[in-house]
């Protein structure tokens, strides 16, 4: 076995920095553009290196990439990235608008905002079972609705309702 074929990298480090770059900010704009509810429960940082992380990691242990070092050289790239992104976005709050994904309001004093839930590809019925599972039955008892970066939906009920 020869270690030098299995360990050094048989790509040149920046091109694997660049590569591992390319696609995790490309990615990651694509999937901000895919809105808050396809990313699911995590956040859209923490898909995108879980995706892409496995991916590299992957390659480099069936052997898809030369060696293992190619594969270490993306992962370690793509977890910067994510690190470098979120401490950027902490201490940017305007770097953080285009980054993070906000809270969007999807109901605001029992009303629907249509806009949000075309932007979000929600229909009426999806918005209505997602009150159902908290408990509420018409839209009026809300006093505000909203989807979160996560893709989870937060009631805030009016006065009075019981939740």
């Amino acid at each position: 076995m020869d270690w030098t074929e299995i360990l050094v990298p048989s790509s040149p480090l920046l091109e694997l920095i660049v590569r591992g770059s390319v696609t995790f900010l490309s990615l990651m704009f694509l999937l901000r553009l895919a809105g808050q509810r396809e990313t699911g429960g995590l956040g859209l940082t923490d898909l995108l290196v879980v995706v892409l992380v496995a991916d590299a990691a992957g390659a480099g242990m069936t052997g898809d990439t030369h060696t293992i070092a190619d594969g270490l050289v993306l992962t370690v790239t793509m977890i910067l990235w994510s690190v470098v992104l979120d401490a950027a976005a902490y201490r940017w709050p305007r770097f953080a608008r285009i980054v993070k994904a906000r809270p969007r309001p999807l109901i605001s004093e029992g009303r629907l905002n249509h806009r949000v839930m075309r932007r979000e590809f929600m229909s009426e019925q999806e918005v209505l079972s997602q009150l159902r599972l908290h408990g509420i039955s018409d839209p009026s008892q809300v006093h505000r609705a909203y989807l979160e970066p996560n893709g989870m939906v937060s009631i805030i009920a009016e006065e009075g309702t019981n939740t």
